[in-house]
């Protein structure tokens, strides 16, 4: 069994998928750890990132946890079917956090692995770590998105090729393929990602929150509406938030900006 382990510290919320054993696999009850972590994001004013990794050195996640899927094909429509319903839902809300969401890719990842780092934001991957699709190893089609979510992060060619074929990407390839921002040695991975971080803390959380929203939802609308958003809702930025005059007057004053705890759920 995998619990989630979750802690917020300087401006981060750090959650492990703790399952060695079974090497870090999904089942309802990391569901109910992800969703817990999450609450606390939404409820954090503080935080101004996500950072999801695996427990050790061999996985991210492998998956489902195969005791659990025997179940699900044992009652489809009972377990199988909910279960996936309610994955779908976690990963959505993780698109939709007010912070971006980084996943620390340090070992394997697969199926449901696969799915969970497509709905993350940014991907930090060691260079050891083998990432791939494999439903169709098991004979069944993707159930929690990522034909989806691989289509429009990867490309309708390299998505296919990932998914139909018993293809797995690794180091310097997943950058090229655009699943990953940067990969590096196992032993710096947590330096690489804290670097990342750095360009975060700091920032104005409802401009984190309404940038993520608006890149995020570029490709599922026309130019012209993304435009028309992106317009709309800087005009509501500028009249509801005081942090976008506070950075101004900060940075003609030469001082540090002080962000307010405007709502951020306005503009997600």
């Amino acid at each position: 069994m995998t619990e989630v382990r979750w802690k917020a510290d300087d401006q981060v919320m750090r959650a492990v998928l703790d399952g060695e054993p079974t090497m870090n696999s999904i089942d309802p009850v990391v569901l109910d750890g992800l969703e817990a972590m999450m609450d606390a994001v939404e409820a954090d004013p503080s935080l101004r990132a996500v950072v999801i990794t695996g427990a050790g050195t061999k996985a991210f996640s492998v998956g489902m946890d195969l005791d659990f899927l025997e179940r699900c094909f044992g009652d489809p429509d009972g377990v199988f079917v909910p279960f996936l319903e309610r994955f779908h839902a976690v990963l959505r809300r993780l698109e939709r956090l007010p912070v971006p969401v980084v996943a620390q890719v340090n070992g394997l990842a697969r199926a449901g692995g696969f799915e969970l780092i497509l709905a993350c934001d940014l991907v930090v991957a060691a260079e050891e770590a083998r990432v791939g699709d494999i439903h169709l190893d098991f004979g069944v089609p993707p159930g929690a998105g990522s034909s989806q979510r691989a289509a429009r992060k990867l490309g309708d060619q390299r998505a296919k090729a990932l998914m139909l074929t018993p293809r797995w990407l690794q180091g310097p390839e997943l950058v090229t393929w655009g699943l990953a921002l940067a990969t590096v040695p196992r032993d710096r991975l947590d330096e690489e990602v804290e670097q990342l971080l750095g360009g975060l803390r700091g920032r104005s959380r409802p401009v984190i929150a309404l940038v993520k929203r608006l890149v995020g939802g570029a490709t599922d609308v026309t130019l012209d509406e993304g435009l028309r958003l992106e317009r709309a809702l800087f005009e509501r930025f500028i009249h509801e938030v005081p942090d976008a005059a506070e950075g101004f007057t900060a940075f003609r004053e030469k001082r540090p900006a002080t962000w307010g705890d405007a709502d951020v759920q306005a503009f997600v």
